[in-house]
């Protein structure tokens, strides 16, 4: 993309959030909702396709770029970056990855305008951190494949249109190869969304569990075609190494966001006469999210600038999420601490933010799995 129309995309985000978001921040933690007008001004924005490519309606941003746009999307609640997120990620991208040429002109534009909106079913009860040995399983029978299992905490289901299902298609072959991929519209019979999950933070960012008893999709609805069959984990897995430099990037706007909140409490709130800030203890822990701050930005940007070029799709991205996703919780924890016994109030920011950063360790990979990726990955080619 041009660099005057980028730069022009960001001021335009930048505005949305400070002037639109920011201000209904405790509205939608309270309600557990984003307003309708602010989804529907996400989508004349673009916000729905941005990683999609042009010629498919989307703004085709490359990983460097859209690293720089999630920074933005990040300084606001979780919520708002969720509602496309998963268009514009590991959903979208399975399309991208994934899909037949046919398959990609006609899902691809409705999901960059938000016609659709699309949820990633891989997680189940018993598979998350190794989906490798997911239970939902598929049979073809004629021209349609029926679909029986369950899916776990599965984002935007609750309104999705339609939900990309990962099932288990040959149990003969080993675990990573025998699973495919399949396009489920919303009212399938047989397919049941179950209720929105309460969680810890993040709210208005909807999760569900997903029920399928025999559900039945066209041929034409299998990702990839008869070349996808079998293929849906490899798929998955590149469409989450590009999810986490997405989300790495989204810890980095959220951090920068409680280095801003932690300084201007520091130099307004008073104790004994003096701002807090003038107390030393209190400058280490800025200086040390500071700190923090520029070394997530830089790995983000270095790691999405080594994606772009093909050079490092695996370890770098498992890196850079495992790093930011830890440092956005340290960040967290020391703005709460800033901020006394205010931090610990609903309704101040710092206390919302400490919720909504917890779960950034545990999705698209949790911390432990990313230490798993990047060492086995080196040790192998040292084997080599």
């Amino acid at each position: 993309m041009d660099a005057a129309d980028f730069s022009e995309i960001l001021t335009t985000v930048r505005t949305f959030i400070h002037e639109r978001v920011i201000p209904v921040e405790n509205e939608i933690d309270e309600k557990d909702e984003v307003p309708l007008d602010i989804r529907d001004a996400t989508k004349e924005m673009g916000l729905w396709g941005f990683a999609i490519p042009e010629e498919y309606g989307g703004l085709g941003l490359s990983m460097s770029e859209e690293a720089r746009l999630v920074f933005e999307l990040g300084y606001t609640t979780p919520a708002l970056r969720s509602m496309f997120g998963t268009n514009n990620g590991i959903a979208g991208h399975v399309i991208i990855e994934g899909g037949t040429e046919e398959q990609k002109r006609h899902w691809l534009p409705l999901l960059a305008s938000g016609e659709v909106t699309a949820s990633f079913g891989l997680t189940e009860a018993d598979a998350g951190s190794d989906p490798s040995t997911l239970t939902t399983s598929a049979y073809r029978d004629g021209d349609t494949w029926v679909i029986s299992g369950a899916k776990r905490y599965i984002t935007n289901a609750p309104i999705a249109d339609a939900i990309f299902v990962f099932a288990r298609t040959n149990p003969a072959v080993p675990a990573t190869r025998g699973i495919s991929n399949f396009i489920v519209p919303k009212g399938s019979p047989g397919l049941t969304i179950g209720p929105r999950d309460h969680k810890m933070g993040q709210a208005g960012a909807w999760s569900s569990d997903v029920y399928l008893d025999e559900v039945r999709v066209p041929h034409t609805h299998l990702v990839g075609g008869d070349d996808g069959a079998g293929y849906g984990f490899a798929t998955a897995m590149r469409c989450l190494a590009h999810g986490r430099i997405h989300i790495a990037a989204l810890c980095v706007g959220l951090a920068q966001r409680l280095v801003d909140e932690s300084v201007s409490w520091a130099a307004q709130r008073h104790q004994s006469g003096r701002p807090i800030g003038d107390y030393q203890l209190i400058q280490g822990m800025i200086a040390d999210s500071v700190t923090d701050l520029y070394a997530g930005r830089a790995l983000v940007i270095e790691t999405a600038r080594a994606y772009d070029a093909g050079s490092d799709t695996k370890v770098g991205p498992s890196a850079t999420k495992y790093f930011c996703s830890e440092m956005v919780g340290r960040v967290a924890d020391r703005a709460v601490q800033i901020h006394g016994g205010a931090g610990y109030i609903r309704g101040v920011p710092v206390e919302r933010f400490y919720r909504d950063a917890r779960l950034f360790r545990i999705y698209e990979g949790t911390s432990q799995i990313q230490q798993l990726i990047i060492a086995r990955h080196l040790l192998r080619e040292a084997a080599r």
